[in-house]
Formats: structure tokens, C-alpha cells, sequence
């Protein structure tokens, strides 16, 4: 969930996590639906973090069937089960999940029954088609920290095909609590990193709770600077090129991705709204997710990703839905029930990232990828 700078308080509640994890673990099997769908079955499936049930899904929204789904509902990390989850990325036959965790809360926030440790996790892992983990990132056993292979609530990552002509499995991270966005590689050793390890602010070389990251095409990395209420175009020598505010009005970013036409998308959760900027700030395109009868007032979305189509996928975390809306702000398709939370038949949970398997607009391509060690 993690976006958890939502629910009503702090900017913690994104962060629902703590972390385990382990560096390479070969067991797990997927929970769930064992069959994957072949590849042209896929084109309009979408890949679903169900924040607060556990799981990744994959969904026919269509039909709302799940296809395929990795996590058993447990709330402590381990080869088959993902806690708090926030960020998932097919990647070719494998799925990257983060494993953000559920943080102490009061009242208890669902999916975990500890609310007052909270239910860590803090692993980045790599998983093959039937649920086996070929790669991890982070400490096993929910373990937070800022040393070699460990993280503190990581809430998104992306595989990258290489960085800074570095060929091989990359990985980078929003390591949330730890203040960073790290680059690490296939041997977990850290190969680039922006923000100060454990001091939040908006000074140089410094962020306050960031919520994702992307490579863009000209090497630079787009971040969401939540609680600073910006996203900052950075180049990989740690200095800030574009920032976007949206002339001021942003608050709480939860994600941030630049467009084939130069746009940058933003998912602006505390203001409950999707907002496109241009190149200049301005605000050529937004979308409320908090004006149908029903809503919930506050659902703080957490994530909005363009799609091929050139509809928006809005991941609307507290109103328990995923939506596909198109540019005249219509909804074509939705997967769960308008804020209702649920397991079963088209219900989720805090959904907090959704994507169109296949579909990278405005997301880093990872190109092909060995997964294996």
C-alpha cells in the first residue's frame, strides 16, 4: 500500500512496509492460479498490486477473472507469499514485486494482524512463471536497514536493460524510508544512487519520501518526490534539470512518468486527481477519482500509467478499484467495486499499481532479461 502517505495521516502510510528479504532464493510457488496465459491472450490483461489481499494479479478485465496470481495472503514475507505489495512489472516470463509491507496503524489497517509492529517486508524479488524467485533484493525475515542488500520500504522498481552502459540485470528502487532511489545489479552491489541515506529534505541530493522512478530515454531518472510535492527530472551526475509542480498545486506524488509526446504523467493522491503537465508546468489534462456517488472522499490514488491505447490506467487505491479511463474522462473498463473492499469474484484491496502487461508507454523498457543467477 504504501502509498500510505494516504490514509488520513502520515506520509508512513505509504510506506506500509518492512522488508525481508534474502539474495536468492529458488523456491515458491505460485498461490492461486497456477496458468499463465499465452502471449496474445495478455494484450488487454493488467498486472494488479492488491496492496492490502497480498497479491499480485493478473486480470482479463473484461471478464475479471484472474488469470494468474503470485502471493498466498500471508502477512509475513517468505518464497510464497509478498506483503503490503505496492509496484509489479512483467518483465518478459518473469514479474518484478516490490515488497513494500504493512506498517502499524490505528486503527489496524487489513492484511496485516499485527497493527502495532506492523507487518514488514522489505524485499525487491524476481519471480519466474510458476512463483519461483530467481533474484531478491533486501533481507528475508521483514529486516529493514541501509547496508549491502537491505532496503526500508521499497514501494516501486523497474528492471532496466542496462545503466550507464552497464549491461546486465539493473534494478532501480524507491528505498522510501531510506530516503533514496538506488540502481542496484545482478551481484546486489549498488551502482548509483540520489537522495541522502536516511535524511528526508529538498535540498541537493535530497528527497522526503520518494514513491517511484524511471529511466527516461535520455538517461536521466524521473522521481516522485512525494512529500516534497514535486517530480524532479535528474541526471545520473545527481543534478536536478525539470521539476514539476504543477504550478504549485501538487500534493503527496505518488508517481510520475514521462510520455511519448514530452507530457509528464502525475498521480497527485493527496488532491485525489491524475494530472498531465507540458513542458512549461501547465496543466493540459486532469482526472478526479473522489466525484461518483459512493466514493470514498479521500482515496488518494496511487498510481496512473498512460496506456497504448491512450486511455489512463489509474490504480485508485482506497476506492478499491482499478479504472481505465480515456481522454474524454470516461471509464471503459473497471476491475473491483467502487469503495468496496473484498478477495472474491472483481474485488480488491488498497490496489496500489496497475499496469497493461506489454505495455511500457511512458514506463522504462526493460528490454530482454536472463533472470537467472
Amino acid at each position: 500500500m504504501l502509498h500510505f502517505h494516504h490514509p488520513p495521516h502520515s506520509s508512513q502510510y505509504h510506506h506500509l512496509a518492512f522488508k525481508l528479504a534474502v539474495g536468492v532464493v529458488l523456491v515458491g510457488l505460485i498461490s492461486g492460479i497456477p496458468r499463465v496465459a499465452a502471449a496474445d491472450e495478455t494484450a488487454r490483461h493488467w498486472l494488479i498490486a492488491d496492496q492490502f489481499n497480498n497479491r499480485v494479479i493478473e486480470v482479463d478485465p473484461r471478464t475479471h477473472q484472474i488469470v494468474w496470481q503470485f502471493g498466498n495472503g500471508a502477512d509475513k514475507p517468505g518464497p510464497q507469499s509478498i506483503v503490503g505489495i505496492n509496484d509489479a512489472e512483467r518483465v518478459g516470463a518473469y514479474t518484478l514485486l516490490s515488497g513494500t509491507g504493512i506498517p502499524p496503524s490505528s486503527p489496524p489497517l487489513p492484511g496485516c494482524s499485527d497493527p502495532v509492529n506492523g507487518c514488514p517486508d522489505n524485499r525487491v524479488i524476481l519471480i519466474d512463471r510458476s512463483g519461483v524467485i530467481v533474484w531478491q533484493y533486501g533481507q528475508n525475515g521483514g529486516v529493514a536497514g541501509a547496508g549491502f542488500n537491505q532496503l526500508n520500504t521499497p514501494v516501486q522498481a523497474a528492471v532496466l536493460p542496462q545503466f550507464q552502459r552497464r549491461h546486465g540485470l539493473h534494478v532501480i528502487i524507491a528505498d522510501q524510508a531510506n530516503q533514496r532511489i538506488i540502481v542496484v545489479d545482478r551481484a546486489h552491489r549498488l551502482v548509483w544512487q540520489y537522495g541522502s541515506t536516511g535524511v528526508a529534505g529538498n535540498g541537493p541530493n535530497q528527497l522526503n519520501n520518494p514513491n517511484s522512478a524511471e529511466q527516461l530515454e535520455n538517461g536521466n531518472i524521473l522521481i516522485a518526490d512525494e512529500n516534497n510535492n514535486r517530480a524532479i527530472e535528474v541526471t545520473t551526475g545527481l543534478q536536478i534539470v525539470r521539476q514539476f509542480t504543477a504550478g504549485g498545486t501538487l500534493s503527496g506524488v505518488a508517481f510520475a512518468s514521462r510520455l511519448p509526446d514530452g507530457h509528464t504523467l502525475i498521480t497527485d493522491s493527496n488532491n485525489n486527481r491524475i494530472v498531465e503537465v507540458d513542458g512549461n508546468d501547465a496543466i493540459v489534462w486532469e482526472y478526479p477519482t473522489n466525484t461518483l456517488a459512493g466514493s470514498n472522499a479521500n482515496p488518494l490514488p496511487t498510481r496512473a500509467v498512460r496506456l497504448e491505447n491512450g486511455n489512463t490506467l489509474i490504480s485508485d487505491q482506497f476506492n478499491n478499484r482499478v479504472i481505465e479511463v480515456t481522454p474524454a474522462k470516461q471509464i471503459v473498463l473497471q476491475q473491483g467495486a467502487l469503495n468496496v473492499a473484498g478477495n472474491g469474484f472483481n474485488r480488491l484491496n488498497g490496489p496500489y499499481d496497475a499496469k497493461g502487461i506489454g505495455d511500457f508507454t511512458g514506463l522504462t523498457p526493460p528490454g530482454d532479461i536472463d533472470g537467472s543467477e
